[in-house]
């Protein structure tokens, strides 16, 4: 396991346009235009294998339960080199949306390009955009990690979600996210 830390993109930010294929959907192109929470949307970058998103999945299925109603919509994409990590390929994706059972959008990024766009450094790194896409809040879900045997809350995104919902400004201090690095092709 390498701990990786998110880049922290710089808020304010547009949310970088992508279309990307849905493995669980028969690989048909899916974008953020059409996926795109009412009120919020949280871009989620994540893999099968990393066993910081196995850490977190379950509490991030039980977010999207509770927000996905309130106009939050969670968008899931892999940017993983399945050549060098086949555990990640889309074959799997589908294995592994299906086995955890969550129920938002899981998509391939496979040229990587849209990690780039994000600046995504880490799986899970989390970026979260208002209703006009402008980022509002990036960093961890919750202070837990493996093996740091502090429960898994997801109160950072928490907080984030509800003072959208609410009208009122994020909070100033915002940590990074931490996990594996995103498996480059180079």
């Amino acid at each position: 396991m390498s701990d990786t830390n998110s880049n922290m993109l710089e808020l304010g930010t547009k949310a970088p346009f992508f279309e990307l294929p849905n493995p669980s959907e028969n690989n048909n192109l899916q974008s953020l235009e059409n996926l795109k929470g009412e009120k919020g949307t949280l871009v989620i970058f994540m893999c099968n294998h990393c066993p910081f998103v196995l850490h977190v999945i379950d509490q991030l299925a039980e977010l999207y339960e509770d927000y996905s109603a309130k106009g939050i919509e969670f968008i899931a994409i892999n940017s993983n080199n399945v050549e060098k990590y086949p555990q990640d390929s889309p074959e799997n994706m589908v294995e592994f949306r299906e086995s955890e059972g969550f129920k938002f959008p899981y998509l391939y990024d496979e040229s990587q390009v849209v990690a780039k766009a994000y600046d995504a450094a880490c799986t899970p790194d989390f970026f979260f955009f208002d209703d006009k896409l402008d980022l509002i809040y990036r960093g961890q879900m919750d202070d837990s990690r493996p093996g740091n045997h502090k429960e898994v809350t997801g109160e950072d995104l928490i907080i984030a979600f509800e003072n959208l919902l609410a009208g009122e400004n994020q909070e100033e201090m915002q940590k990074p996210s931490m996990g594996c690095g995103i498996k480059w092709k180079n």
